[in-house]
């Protein structure tokens, strides 16, 4: 690595870094701060993460679409980092007293700014720093990890400013956000970046291209596999606290213990981001998207067969393992598959909004079954659909030689 790309990549990795520490210290313990400083109830704070989540399946591909517009342009994410820099007037000034006094319009506007800042934000953010990568020779999780490590850094400190007053995270976000962007102005893209090369095309993306892509057999076939996977990975972590805490029969110090857990989480996916890319490329992008179907599987699987604490105690760090194999599996199953004017909008729509589209749909179903068969039961169940998409996905998704495919996206389009 020369001098010049040494550079680049750690100005490109301290600004995953900040991000992470701008949104764990505020976002981790947004929900905690919905119930007991905007004083909401259950069924309110459902309401506002429903909204959140319709929020972010529309904002999601607009993101994206900029993105493959932009090619390796940073005019969106010096936007994202100053919407961050709003965090903390937007959640004391506008977000707290809307909540109290005029709850609709509060939940609406929480979710335009959550979108914009953080739910597409970093969507749009990761897409940027996969494609920085590749550009410049560097892999997708040898950035990411720093993102995995701010978080584990954070994750240490930010409950305990926040029982103090949760307006000292939001200011400290703020900053940090004014800093990030200090920090992208100085990363220079040269001319010759954005144009024809194996990552960008001299050609930008289309509203013809996004149609093109949404008829593409390809798409549904990755869009089958997030559904059957993905799904219920992120619907169980959802859950997962409330299932870990149960184990301590209402001791409190089970809130304690998943709070240390989660900087272990962190700490695994830090190194996991490291040893990964090695796994993939070994495997293969389709291989290893399979793999991380499997594992998944089985660790639900075993969640459900949990006894006591220490067993499902270790259990949670694995979620960090199967994130950073996931992540960086799906850049590359689509930097291989997909057109390079469109792998953001592919990544956004296809695996992002994919997501949030099942949250909608089967939160409750598990919600039910989590209510009358119980924790363990749900997860056993959840886990062997996973491993059966996971098989089934051996059929499903795309067979392609994959250096052919590399090789393709290195040749000049045609206009």
């Amino acid at each position: 690595m020369n001098t010049t790309h040494r550079i680049d990549y750690i100005k490109i990795s301290a600004f995953i870094f900040l991000y992470f520490v701008i949104w764990t210290m505020s976002f981790s313990l947004y929900s905690i701060w919905l119930g007991q400083h905007a004083d909401l109830t259950s069924a309110e704070i459902g309401a506002v993460f429903a909204v959140n989540g319709a929020f972010a399946v529309v904002m999601k591909p607009v993101y994206g679409f900029i993105t493959d517009k932009l090619g390796m342009k940073k005019y969106l994410l010096y936007f994202v980092a100053i919407m961050s820099s709003l965090l903390m007037p937007f959640f004391v000034y506008v977000y707290h007293p809307l909540l109290s006094s005029h709850f609709s319009l509060g939940v609406v506007a929480g979710a335009l700014y959550l979108s914009l800042a953080w739910y597409a934000g970093i969507a749009a953010s990761e897409s940027y720093c996969d494609r920085f990568g590749r550009l410049k020779g560097f892999e997708f999780g040898r950035i990411r990890m720093w993102g995995s490590c701010g978080a584990a850094v954070t994750a240490s400190f930010a409950g305990i400013l926040f029982n103090i007053l949760p307006t000292i995270n939001f200011t400290i976000s703020s900053i940090t956000s004014l800093i990030m962007l200090a920090l992208l102005v100085s990363i220079k893209i040269p001319a010759s970046d954005n144009q024809e090369n194996a990552v960008v095309p001299e050609k930008k993306i289309s509203l013809p291209d996004v149609r093109r892509l949404l008829k593409d057999g390809k798409f549904w076939r990755f869009c089958f596999y997030v559904a059957g996977i993905f799904w219920i990975m992120h619907i169980a972590e959802q859950q997962f606290p409330r299932y870990f805490i149960s184990f301590f029969h209402g001791d409190n110090s089970g809130t304690s213990w998943y709070g240390y857990l989660s900087t272990v989480q962190a700490i695994v996916e830090f190194i996991s981001m490291l040893t990964m890319p090695w796994v993939v490329n070994k495997l293969g992008a389709r291989k290893a998207l399979i793999f991380a179907g499997l594992v998944i599987g089985l660790r639900l699987v075993v969640s459900g067969f949990a006894t006591g604490p220490l067993m499902i105690a270790f259990i949670k760090p694995l979620y960090g393992l199967e994130n950073a194999l996931l992540l960086i599996a799906v850049f590359k199953y689509i930097a291989n598959h997909f057109d390079k004017k469109v792998n953001a909008t592919m990544y956004l729509i296809g695996y992002q909004c994919t997501m949030y589209v099942g949250t909608i749909f089967v939160s409750a179903p598990v919600g039910y079954l989590y209510d009358h068969i119980g924790f363990g039961n749900t997860y056993f169940i959840m886990g062997g659909i996973v491993i059966l998409f996971a098989l089934l996905s051996i059929f499903v998704l795309s067979d392609n030689d994959e250096r052919l495919a590399l090789a393709s996206n290195t040749k000049p389009s045609v206009s």
